[in-house]
């Protein structure tokens, strides 16, 4: 991949933020872009992800773009994302998706047993993560869980650098997806930082995997 791949795919992605977090694309513009010399290039990411038991509908959060979750649970999916363009692109054959926001669910309290959020967490501003969570809590009904997989941020060394690449090998028991997810750097975002908002909003911990570059949880509503 080249430098201008590299941006390219890093200012698609910005356009995805932008989306999450409420702005219009027009709002972000062409100065914007990050240049290669503002990139980190993480090294790839290598993510196994196994089927996993779940009872009922799942809620996937961010269930656009690759539709991972999809693609491995099929019609138990319920897939919602911000953005009705990565929706109707996703892969994959959920029961339904929906144009929501995760910071505002609308769905009952209780609705489901098991949540998934992919690699979403890091397009969400860390100021609405907590609100995220808190919204999950309430959709799950006791003892539902909450399964979180997503990126380790790297320690900012080099005040010029704003963004992050992280290319992405995934691996599914019946596919292999490869991608690359561009945000903006967000120094040291790593699964404590979920793991303290989680366990506030009424979670506890049952597993927590870390990888080279990325983590999984696996969470509970208590009750």
């Amino acid at each position: 991949m080249n430098d201008q791949s590299r941006v390219n795919l890093i200012w698609t992605a910005a356009m995805l933020v932008s989306a999450i977090a409420g702005i219009g694309t027009s709002a972000l513009l062409a100065q914007d872009r990050p240049k290669p010399g503002q990139i980190i290039v993480h090294a790839k990411l290598e993510v196994v992800v196994p089927d996993f038991p779940a009872q009922g509908l799942i809620l996937d959060i961010g269930g656009g773009g690759e539709g991972v979750i999809a693609q491995l649970k099929g019609k138990q999916v319920v897939a919602v994302d911000l953005s009705k363009r990565e929706l109707e692109e996703a892969p994959g054959e959920p029961l339904i998706k929906i144009v929501m926001d995760a910071r505002d669910l609308k769905f009952l309290d209780t609705t489901f047993s098991t949540a998934t959020v992919f690699f979403t967490f890091m397009y969400i501003d860390p100021a609405d993560h907590a609100k995220v969570l808190q919204e999950l809590h309430r959709v799950l009904a006791p003892g539902g869980r909450l399964l979180i997989w997503d990126a380790i941020f790297p320690k900012k060394t080099d005040p010029g650098k704003l963004s992050v690449l992280f290319p992405l090998h995934i691996k599914l028991p019946k596919a292999d997806i490869n991608t690359g997810y561009g945000v903006k750097l967000i120094e040291e975002q790593g699964p404590a930082h979920f793991v303290e908002l989680a366990k506030t909003a009424g979670f506890e911990v049952l597993a927590q995997k870390g990888e080279k570059g990325w983590f999984h949880l696996e969470l509970k509503k208590k009750g």
